[in-house]
């Protein structure tokens, strides 16, 4: 039977309870006191033997001071010093899109992952409930059999002119982004944020200038902006998209020169943006 699965990922939890609990210069034994937990369970955790329910997560990310975000998906060890001590001071900001992803997903009688369908009356409705399984099992879903099947997609109905040549209410299929640090500048993303809710643009990384995404069209009657990283909730990578009008005619020669210089402008424009901000 078709259902739904709830995924929570979790990669670098036993490494990095076992470097906190060290910093913190305390034994196994008093940790799990601390917390409320058998000494064996911290054991198990920390050799990477059995995986914690969310209780036990909220309980080491409240005495580390570290989110569940940070304790399951980056490696602490990697860390310089310095963001080790901010985040053991509770200055846990995050833009490396670490974020815990607990994504609710549909599944066909063969226990397949389906491609849920978010149609433009839904948009709204997504960017509340996006992470809730009663909303994801409602939306319409199909399946693409060119498409990996061991990656996540989701497809979203674009409204508006801003990205040509993709037209309004065409499907577009993303790709799930784990870590967004893996976004490449100037590909096409949609961005699901807190917001400007369901949006799809040509995406460019300022993380390490002023934690931001730089949101721009392919339509030059829309100004680029910038959403904070911590109002983004999921982002989306481009795959293909589906849609009902046929594409504008090729461009003639001195048009297509012409478009080109255009963009070739407003790509300089953007460049320039970037090296000020």
């Amino acid at each position: 039977m078709s259902g739904i699965v709830v995924k929570i990922v979790i990669m670098y939890f036993s490494e990095n309870i076992k470097l906190l609990r060290k910093r913190k210069r305390i034994s196994q034994e008093d940790l799990s006191q601390e917390i409320g937990i058998k000494r064996s369970s911290l054991s198990g955790y920390e050799l990477g033997n059995t995986e914690p329910n969310f209780d036990t997560l909220l309980r080491f990310s409240a005495y580390f001071k570290v989110s569940i975000d940070k304790l399951l998906k980056v490696n602490l060890n990697q860390l310089s010093e310095l963001y080790l001590s901010q985040l053991e001071q509770g200055l846990d900001v995050d833009v490396t899109g670490g974020k815990l992803r607990v994504l609710a997903t549909t599944v066909d009688e063969r226990n397949e992952e389906n491609i849920e369908l978010v149609p433009v009356k839904a948009k709204a409705g997504y960017t509340a409930g996006y992470g809730d399984p009663d909303f994801i099992k409602v939306l319409p879903t199909f399946q693409l059999p060119f498409l990996d099947r061991n990656k996540k997609f989701r497809t979203f109905q674009i409204d508006g002119d801003s990205m040509p040549p993709v037209s309004a209410d065409s499907w577009v299929t993303g790709e799930y982004v784990q870590n967004w640090q893996t976004i490449k500048n100037g590909f096409p993303y949609i961005i699901v944020t807190e917001n400007e809710g369901v949006v799809f643009k040509m995406v460019y990384k300022q993380f390490d200038k002023n934690q931001t995404l730089l949101l721009c069209s392919t339509n030059p009657a829309y100004e680029p902006y910038e959403v904070n990283i911590n109002e983004v909730v999921e982002v989306w990578k481009f795959v293909n998209y589906i849609s009902n009008e046929m594409p504008e005619p090729n461009l003639s020669r001195d048009q297509l020169s012409n478009s080109v210089m255009n963009m070739q402008r407003e790509l300089k424009e953007i460049k320039n943006r970037l090296r000020t901000n």
